[in-house]
């Protein structure tokens, strides 16, 4: 499969995934009596991990994509850590905690797998630019293989 937009990123549909667990354990009456400022701090910290990828796929560069990773990376942490507050105030039921916590926990893998790979890529790969820019990918796309896919990440997902 070729990643032609922002969508096509494993992460990015992952990151949404989180983001809709999110939004449902926000809207039950438990978590609202908790006032707004967590369910703000969690919805705002998984969007963010879906913000950060589709920023980082527009940035031109394989190092800029790895920098917004890395931020959606800390964000997944965010929710996982908002978890825990609501868990702690009884706000959400121990199933809940664990189901929202393993999909940030995938996320955060997918999402490191992913900037493995374009680190991997970024080291195997030479400037071909004149400028001495690097250039994206064998094919102008950036970080896909000669085949314009994906490598597998350490899940053997997609990455």
């Amino acid at each position: 499969m070729k990643i032609s937009k922002f969508e096509d990123v494993e992460c990015w549909q992952e990151a949404r995934k989180l983001t809709k667990m999110v939004y449902s354990l926000t809207s039950a009456q438990a978590f609202q009596r908790q006032g707004f400022r967590l369910m703000d701090q969690i919805t705002g910290a998984a969007i963010s991990v879906m913000n950060n990828v589709a920023e980082g796929f527009d940035s031109q560069s394989n190092a800029e994509f790895i920098k917004f990773l890395g931020y959606a990376r800390r964000s997944t942490s965010e929710v996982q850590t908002c978890l825990y507050v609501a868990q702690d105030n009884e706000a959400i039921a121990q199933s809940q905690f664990e189901m929202v916590y393993q999909q940030a926990e995938k996320t955060r893998k997918i999402i490191d797998g992913f900037r493995r790979y374009l680190r991997t890529y970024q080291l195997n790969h030479k400037p071909t630019s004149r400028t001495g820019q690097r250039a994206n990918g064998p094919t102008g796309q950036r970080a896909n293989g000669p085949t314009g896919q994906r490598a597998n990440g350490p899940t053997g997902q997609r990455a």
